[in-house]
This record gives structure tokens, C-alpha cells and sequence, in this order.
């Protein structure tokens, strides 16, 4: 029994027997890796060079350079808007600012135009027409805006002509009134001064006088450079006199 097994082995008719290398299935994967990387490699190169045969490539830059040139046209074109914008802002503002201080001059005229209106007033309501040569007191008006002083306005008038020379004298004011139940008169410590006139001259000041003093009118005398007399006009306080 034993020789026929050993003569069938050793037969051409004995089963062929396969040999085969076991391979990891981590190296197989590995090969398989690199076939199909090597394939893709290869398909890219096939791919680049038809490219460069069909001239496909240089187009793409040709585009792609002109599309950065947009791009760089397109971005120095948002920068000058924005520059006209910011300029156009600053603009605006300085507009408004002149604008601000238009309106504040047109106040400032209103007010001094208001202001000239109230002088004409006064001089339109104390400035009769004089009947007689020489100097006069035409209007005096007097005013108390808080306790202790006296705002005072007075116009004086030389009449005779238009060829008139120049008049040089001097005036003084004096307040008259009660202090604790007294008669009380005040003159100012500087005593007179100086009045140069031609035709008219306006003359405004103001005097301080004691807080307890209660004023009742004003009185205004001209006089000339030697010291006569030469107009005097009286007014009750609040209320205006004409000469």
C-alpha cells in the first residue's frame, strides 16, 4: 500500500501542487497605492502636455493676467471714489460751518439793525428842530438797569448854519433824589468833561451812585471853555426830556 502511494507521488500522473508567496495585506495595499498614484501622475502629465499642444495653458494666463489688470483698474477706481466721498464730506461739513457762522453774522446784523432802529427812534422823537442859535441840550434821557447806577443819553445841538465852527466846552451830570428821607445830589467825582462839537454830538456814560440813594432826575449843563453856561436840560428818571 505504502509503494503505490509513493510510486502514484512519484508518476506523471501524480497532483500538481501550486506554491504560492503569502503576501501582508498592508504591503499589497501599499503596491496598489503606488500603481494608482503612478496612474495619476502620469494621466496629469498627459494632461499638462496636451494643454501646452493645444495651447490651452497660455490663454489661461493670458486671462488671468487681464483679469489682475481689472482688478488692480478696478481697485484704483474704488480708491478715487472713496477720495471724492471723504472730500465731498469735508466739503459738506465746511458748508454747514459756513452756513453756522452766516446765520450768526445775520443775527449779529439783526441785532445791531434793531439796535440803530431804537437810536434813530431817539432821535427821531427828541430831536426837534432848533428856533435859536447857539449850543443846546435837544433830548436827555435817563435810565436805571439795577439799584446804583444811571445810564444817561443826551443830544447836543449847535444851530446857526451850515459854515458853524467847531464848539469846545465841557458838561457835567448831576443825579438828584432822596437818601434816607433826605434831599440827595450827586455829581460825579471826575467833575466835568470835555464836549467838541460842530452840528450834533450824542453822548452816553454811566454813573454809580450809593445803592441806598433813591434817584428822581438827571440833570446835564454845557458850558464853554471859560465856564458860562450855556445849556441845561433836566429829565426824570425813566422818563426823556427835550430842549
Amino acid at each position: 500500500m505504502r509503494w503505490r502511494l509513493l510510486r502514484r507521488r512519484l508518476s506523471i500522473n501524480s497532483p500538481r501542487v501550486i506554491v504560492r508567496r503569502h503576501l501582508p495585506w498592508p504591503f499589497r495595499w501599499a503596491v496598489w497605492a503606488l500603481m494608482l498614484g503612478f496612474s495619476a501622475a502620469l494621466a496629469l502629465w498627459a494632461f499638462e502636455f496636451g494643454k501646452d499642444i493645444a495651447g490651452l495653458d497660455r490663454n489661461a494666463k493670458e486671462e488671468l493676467q487681464k483679469l489682475r489688470h481689472e482688478v488692480e483698474q478696478l481697485r484704483a477706481e474704488r480708491e478715487k471714489a472713496i477720495s471724492i466721498a471723504n472730500t465731498a464730506e469735508s466739503l459738506l461739513k465746511t458748508e454747514r460751518t459756513v452756513q453756522d457762522k452766516l446765520a450768526q453774522q445775520l443775527k449779529t446784523a439783526e441785532t445791531d439793525n434793531l439796535a440803530l432802529r431804537n437810536d434813530l427812534g431817539f432821535f427821531e422823537r427828541l430831536l426837534p428842530v432848533a428856533k435859536s442859535d447857539g449850543v443846546s441840550i435837544r433830548s436827555l434821557q435817563a435810565e436805571q438797569p439795577m439799584p446804583g447806577q444811571v445810564r444817561y443819553q443826551l443830544l447836543v445841538m449847535q444851530a446857526g448854519g451850515k459854515n458853524l465852527p467847531t464848539f469846545n466846552g465841557r458838561y457835567d451830570v448831576t443825579l438828584t433824589g432822596t437818601l434816607d428821607g433826605k434831599a440827595w445830589s450827586f455829581s460825579p467825582p471826575a467833575g466835568t468833561k470835555p464836549l467838541q462839537l460842530k452840528q450834533y454830538l450824542r453822548l452816553d456814560g454811566m454813573l454809580e451812585h450809593a445803592q441806598e440813594a433813591v434817584v428822581k432826575s438827571v440833570s446835564v449843563r454845557v458850558m464853554d471853555p471859560s465856564g458860562a453856561v450855556k445849556a441845561t436840560l433836566t429829565a426824570k428818571l425813566g422818563q426823556p426830556a427835550t430842549g
